[in-house]
């Protein structure tokens, strides 16, 4: 499930991202995202590729890996991010849910550090 309005366009800084072209209320829904859940060996391999940069580390344990199928990979991070992405283990899903009001026009964002607020270094800012 994909809400209305949503779509995938260029950013100035971040390659592509996601974004509204209506507005959204707080606490709405935007997508729900099956994903393709993988092993701790088959991470190893997938840590060398390209593919790294949009895998979410998965299970109560975080020793597998999962694969958003939607339009999940596409959010780019902030640190002030406008959504939140929550994992469903039992139904193998991301959902993507709004934390605050977003305008027209509007970029999603969702935060790579699990909390829509951490402000933790995600690994491509961590030296």
């Amino acid at each position: 499930m994909i809400a209305p309005g949503l779509y995938i366009a260029d950013t100035e800084q971040m390659g592509r991202g996601v974004f509204t072209s209506v507005a959204i209320t707080a606490g709405s829904l935007i997508e729900i995202a099956p994903v393709i859940v993988m092993s701790g060996k088959e991470r190893a391999l997938i840590d060398q590729t390209l593919l790294h940069d949009y895998i979410f580390e998965w299970g109560t344990d975080s020793l597998q890996c999962a694969l958003a199928l939607g339009w999940v990979s596409v959010y780019n991070h902030s640190y002030t991010a406008n959504c939140e992405y929550e994992m469903d283990y039992t139904t193998n899903s991301i959902q993507i849910k709004t934390v605050r009001n977003i305008r027209a026009g509007e970029e999603l964002l969702i935060n790579y550090g699990g909390s829509w607020d951490e402000q933790k270094p995600v690994w491509f800012e961590a030296k």
